[in-house]
């Protein structure tokens, strides 16, 4: 979980962001962004980071249409005779994770994740089920900015060929009992066993935090 000054400063901000997408009152606009920039002068202390820095990403976040809601991460995995498709993510010093990313407006999860599955690795999957729906902050990932929904997929592939991108380096398969360092913003070993269970049995229901 969060650490609670987090906790707090995210719900400072989402009743910032939403008053401010929708107050028209010049006094409300003020009493709002004087809530967001407390906000971020909470979460520069606790992450000791610029405070300017913090204010300006919750700002971009302003807007008409910035109700305040969880960004969706998607994630896939293949198998291969117990093994596991990882990718090298190269802005988290060469670590490894499932192929995936943020979903984009008009996509569709399952689109989503085969889109960044290709645009990663060079393969091209089939989604084959939503193994898990999972809040972020409840599956032993590091403390982040923003809430987050991580959607995992199980998927096969279907073709393509291995290639790099500016994101991420090599691709390859990993035995589940020796997995290379994760990114574990991105993925943790658990998920990555939740998700082979899902493989082996696709009866299994999906799984999501209450």
């Amino acid at each position: 979980m969060p650490p609670q000054w987090l906790e707090w400063a995210r719900r400072i901000q989402a009743l910032a962001q939403n008053g401010l997408a929708y107050t028209k009152n010049p006094f409300d606009i003020e009493r709002y962004t004087a809530l967001q920039d407390l906000a971020a002068e909470i979460i520069a202390s606790g992450a000791g980071e610029p405070v300017n820095l913090i204010r300006d990403l919750l700002r971009t976040e302003n807007g008409p249409a910035s109700y305040a809601t969880p960004k969706v991460d998607v994630r896939g995995a293949v198998f291969r005779e117990g093994k596991v498709l990882l990718v090298r993510e190269m802005l988290d010093e060469g670590r490894w994770t499932l192929p995936g990313g943020w979903m984009d407006a008009g996509d569709t999860p399952g689109g989503a994740v085969a889109r960044e599955f290709c645009e990663e690795t060079g393969y091209e999957v089939r989604v084959l089920k939503l193994a898990a729906a999972f809040d972020r902050d409840r599956h032993g990932h590091p403390p982040f900015l923003y809430a987050i929904l991580k959607l995992f997929f199980v998927c096969e592939l279907t073709g393509g060929e291995p290639r790099t991108s500016v994101e991420t380096g090599e691709s390859a398969f990993f035995d589940l009992d020796h997995l290379p360092e994760l990114s574990i913003g991105r993925v943790t070993s658990a998920e990555i066993n939740m998700l082979y269970r899902h493989a082996l049995d696709s009866a299994l229901p999906t799984e999501y935090d209450d």
